[in-house]
């Protein structure tokens, strides 16, 4: 593979993975107007965001199957043209159970990508590049936070909420064209799998079989799942609590997602030298103290803003460390229903981050109290889930960097 062909894949893959964290991010600093515009309250807002989130969620189930029996492409170009005309009706939205609702299809749309993109990693490069790939889209991922919120603010107060949707719209349209025009086929159709319910939950179970997928993959959710607590609470954190302006919301979550990009590229160095497997041990166990350290300081009311950015921005650079690695340990075993693992590992995610979203947003009061006890019980119990699963594993694909392939243990 040519330098070049390299680049153009990891963009176009990048862009697919980012579209849903994209559309997450960009309409955060919209809360209180569209709270005031459809005369409803902060918490019930935050309710399209768990909208999405279960969306995400059922969607990845779906796509799974429909990538492994008729290839990549012509289920994600369905999945993009949903996400299109469910970003425009979000333009639109006149309630915020219409917004709920749309958001759920939206969601469903991009997690075609999603899945796609992460079952394509496997199909094209060598398993024992896959954490490095990974890391890869992860800066290119990275650039939502960095941008989409910042934009979003500026969006918001120029032009109205409803502009950012469109914007998604338009945003949804160009990477549909990109991969059509540049995105290769990577998978032959397998037309010996059946889309009935029965074979289709039968190829899950044989997917869940494996110890090594269900204990990364379950492991890296929950622990991914302190990222959406931090995503779902901190527009409430920073503008109600911390009484800052949308704009500056934007600029703040920008900053901290350089410790979640950062940590990610930082990732692909020390693959050079450390297994996948240790770094997600060591990046776990520092998230579940960084975790527990900033709840103490939580509940005794010892935070102020800037504390409150550190244990955030250090929090973030452990789930950088955690996700890539935690993912190509998940999907190295497979080959054949590599399309079906992803699924399984893409509901997991966001799966945890619904219901952490869907927790936050009950508490109607402003306080950083929900989103910090989030956190921190999310990285615990993906510690206890990562030291009790590894038990179980017998034959261990493990992901090394300089290998040919993944090296059984």
């Amino acid at each position: 593979m040519s330098r070049k062909t390299y680049f153009f894949l990891i963009l176009i893959l990048g862009s697919l993975t980012a579209l849903g964290p994209f559309s997450i991010d960009m309409y955060l600093p919209g809360f209180p107007a569209i709270a005031r515009d459809l005369d409803t309250t902060a918490a019930k807002v935050s309710l399209t965001l768990s909208g999405y989130f279960v969306g995400i969620s059922l969607g990845q189930l779906l796509y799974g199957p429909l990538l492994d029996r008729f290839g990549r492409k012509k289920p994600l170009f369905i999945g993009l043209v949903v996400y299109i005309l469910a970003s425009a009706g979000c333009a639109v939205a006149t309630s915020v159970e219409q917004l709920i609702v749309l958001r759920i299809i939206q969601a469903i749309g991009s997690c075609a990508a999603t899945v796609a993109s992460v079952a394509m990693v496997r199909d094209l490069f060598p398993v024992s590049e896959n954490a490095k790939v990974f890391s890869l889209l992860l800066l290119v991922v990275g650039f939502s936070p960095m941008i989409a919120p910042t934009a979003g603010g500026y969006v918001t107060d120029a032009f109205g909420w409803h502009a950012v949707f469109m914007i998604l719209t338009i945003l949804g349209v160009a990477i549909l064209g990109a991969t059509v025009l540049w995105l290769p086929d990577s998978y032959k159709p397998d037309k010996t799998l059946s889309l009935k319910p029965r074979p289709i939950i039968r190829n899950f179970l044989e997917v869940l079989r494996e110890p090594q997928f269900y204990t990364y993959s379950i492991t890296g959710a929950i622990a991914f799942a302190g990222l959406f607590a931090y995503v779902s609470g901190s527009p409430i954190v920073f503008m109600e609590v911390f009484h800052i302006e949308g704009k500056v919301y934007g600029w703040i979550f920008a900053f901290l997602s350089v410790g979640f990009i950062g940590s990610g590229q930082v990732n692909t160095l020390m693959l050079r030298r450390f297994t996948s497997e240790q770094i997600v041990n060591v990046a776990l166990i520092c998230q579940a103290v960084i975790g527990l350290v900033f709840l103490a300081a939580a509940l005794n009311d010892a935070l102020t803003l800037t504390s409150t950015l550190v244990f955030l921005f250090l929090f973030l650079c452990c789930v950088g460390y955690t996700f890539p690695n935690a993912a190509a340990l998940s999907l190295a075993p497979f080959t054949r229903n590599a399309g079906s693992a992803s699924a399984l590992m893409g509901a997991f995610q966001m799966g945890a981050g619904t219901l952490i979203s869907i927790a936050i947003s009950v508490f109607e009061v402003p306080s950083i109290i929900p989103m910090v006890t989030a956190m921190a019980a999310s990285a615990t119990l993906a510690l206890v889930v990562l030291v009790i699963g590894r038990r179980f594993i017998t034959n261990k694909v493990e992901v090394q960097q300089g290998a040919d392939a993944g090296v059984m243990h």
